[in-house]
């Protein structure tokens, strides 16, 4: 329990470092650029006041996390499955974190159990990243261009665009300038998406497998080959250039998520888990941003 604790704290530490930068870029007006996300020379010299200025990013993202992985724990927990509390992953740099994972310990039989377990997590994730964006968004400003300005640009998914048009009827995209909050769950959102990626190991992975078995494993090579191409990009100049964060991916999903435990289990899943198949691959296209940092 107190690694758990532990790694949970240190997470919440590494976002808020991180969740400064976006928090005075966003009360400057100013575009993000890389020195908003290298902190640590800020927090060494003012502590206390990076710290708290860094929560309006850190705890929506940290309750998105954690409310994904009680789904699977509290999933596991249901059908007496061995499983761990979840493990948060903190890191000095980038976004302050990598995510967080539970260990399942024990076999897995029925594709039905497979199937709850996976599709658990995004659920449980997407009923807080909604009223959280919805939140952020409308605590967001509109200033021409700023989203499209400065040194990191993000990628804007379905359904934060669809909060946006709610919110900000009729001003683009590229003039709103997103709250922390926002920004926070936003980190939320591609956590979603990378893990419903149809892919080996991954939720969406799981969720593929239990539907159709062994087959499997091969669109999950293939996919994982496919997101080497969603790179490429032509910028406003008619310029081609190649963004590596999805070579990375699918290296690391090639080489460490591919394999699948067998599920030796014939049955059929039923109606409403089909319904939810569904539901979990329109929550992926909701999510879902071609090129999500560039």
């Amino acid at each position: 329990m107190w690694l758990h604790l532990l790694l949970l704290v240190l997470t919440l530490f590494t976002t808020s470092v991180v969740g400064s930068g976006f928090a005075e870029s966003f009360h400057k007006n100013r575009p993000l650029n890389f020195d908003d996300l290298i902190r640590w020379g800020e927090f060494f010299q003012h502590p206390s006041e990076t710290l708290i200025a860094g929560l309006s990013f850190s705890i929506p993202l940290v309750i998105v996390l954690l409310a994904h992985e009680l789904g699977h724990y509290l999933a596991c927990r249901y059908y007496q499955v061995d499983a761990s509390l979840p493990y948060f992953l903190p890191v000095p740099i980038l976004l302050g974190t990598v995510g967080a994972f539970i260990r399942i310990r024990a076999p897995i039989y029925s594709k039905r159990i497979l199937f709850d377990i996976a599709v658990a997590g995004p659920l449980a994730g997407f009923a807080f990243i909604v009223p959280i964006l919805a939140a952020g968004i409308a605590f967001s400003k509109v200033i021409p261009g700023i989203a499209e300005s400065g040194e990191i640009i993000f990628g804007v998914p379905g359904v934060i665009r669809g909060l946006e048009m709610m919110i900000f009827p009729g001003v683009p995209g590229a003039d709103i300038y997103l709250h922390p909050i926002a920004r926070g769950a936003w980190v939320g959102v591609l956590a979603t998406a990378l893990n419903l990626l149809p892919i080996g190991q991954l939720d969406g992975g799981h969720i593929l497998y239990s539907f159709v078995g062994e087959r499997a494993r091969l669109s999950s090579r293939v996919l994982a080959v496919g997101l080497v191409f969603l790179g490429w990009n032509r910028n406003a100049d008619g310029i081609l250039s190649y963004t590596y964060s999805w070579l990375v991916w699918a290296v690391v999903l090639f080489f460490v998520a591919m394999r699948h435990p067998v599920i030796y289990d014939n049955t059929n899943l039923s109606f409403g888990r089909k319904t939810l198949g569904v539901v979990a691959a329109v929550l992926l296209l909701l999510c879902f941003s071609r090129l999500p940092v560039r």
